[in-house]
């Protein structure tokens, strides 16, 4: 039997970052050999995820980053089961690190199949489960550019996004920072009126025309009116039509002309848990 020393244990322990117990007897298991050992808490994270398949992650972190020279950004969710794991330094860490990572690739798809010291992260996930003991996925994946992109991560990382600006200009960071936390706060589901759903549309004309019709007006006025209903409709739900948070006074259109006359929002990436 090999002499397993504490010093070992340790050492399996920062490569993997597994419980001092689950190291100890994977080491034992394996006779000393490392990358049986670590190819054991592999399986054993596999047996967890197996277990686990059907639980749901709720929980988590939000990343947003942006890269250095601020034309690209990706913004991850990493989920969890509990508030408690979501909350915890190394989880929030491990975010970050995939969410750094995650910037060299445009899909879920390519990310999951890249390398992660020496293995790819969806198997990084899989023994992540095994040593958190709970069902640990990528549960969104959003990739921006733009001529110059900007992020914001809410407190307790619930919610992250990143906006792209037309351009690079003085004032840029606080501009597209600002106009982020607007999209954190007020979650429109579109930059503009032109990429909001046709269904959506419909739905909400639908529901505009039985509002005025409970209120008694006549059938040949309910496209007028229900028209003038829709545009409030993009005021309160498209990011660059809706109010601008810290000065009510204008829109979010409006506000980004307040720092250079031609500068526009050309798009945003949002993500959140639950």
């Amino acid at each position: 039997m090999a002499n397993i020393t504490a010093a070992d244990v340790n050492k399996l322990r920062q490569i993997t970052g597994a419980g001092m117990m689950d190291c100890k007897k994977a080491l034992v298991e394996a006779e000393g050999n490392f990358d049986s050992a670590i190819e054991i808490l592999r399986k054993k994270g596999q047996k967890v995820a197996a277990n686990r398949s059907d639980r749901e992650s709720t929980e988590g972190a939000s990343i947003a980053v942006v890269n250095a020279d601020k034309t690209a950004g990706v913004v991850i969710t990493l989920g969890c089961e509990t508030d408690f794991v979501g909350k915890n330094e190394g989880f929030v860490a491990l975010a970050t690190e995939l969410a750094n990572k995650a910037l060299a690739f445009n899909t879920k798809e390519e990310f999951l199949a890249s390398d992660f010291g020496g293995m790819t992260v969806a198997d990084k996930l899989i023994e992540q489960t095994g040593v958190i003991g709970e069902k640990i996925e990528i549960t969104s994946f959003e990739k921006l550019e733009g001529n110059f992109v900007g992020s914001y991560i809410h407190a307790g990382n619930k919610i992250a996004t990143l906006v792209a600006l037309s351009e690079n200009v003085e004032g840029a960071e606080e501009a597209a920072r600002n106009v982020a936390m607007q999209a954190a706060a007020m979650n429109p589901i579109a930059l503009d009126e032109t990429g909001v759903d046709q269904a959506i549309i419909d739905k909400e004309i639908e529901i505009a025309k039985d509002q005025l019709r409970a209120e008694g007006k006549p059938e040949a006025m309910l496209d007028n009116i229900s028209k003038g209903k829709i545009q409030r409709f993009y005021k309160d739900n498209t990011l660059v039509n809706q109010d601008y948070i810290k000065d009510g006074s204008m829109s979010v259109a409006k506000y980004v002309q307040t720092v250079a006359p031609t500068l526009v929002v050309t798009g945003f990436k949002r993500a959140s848990i639950g």
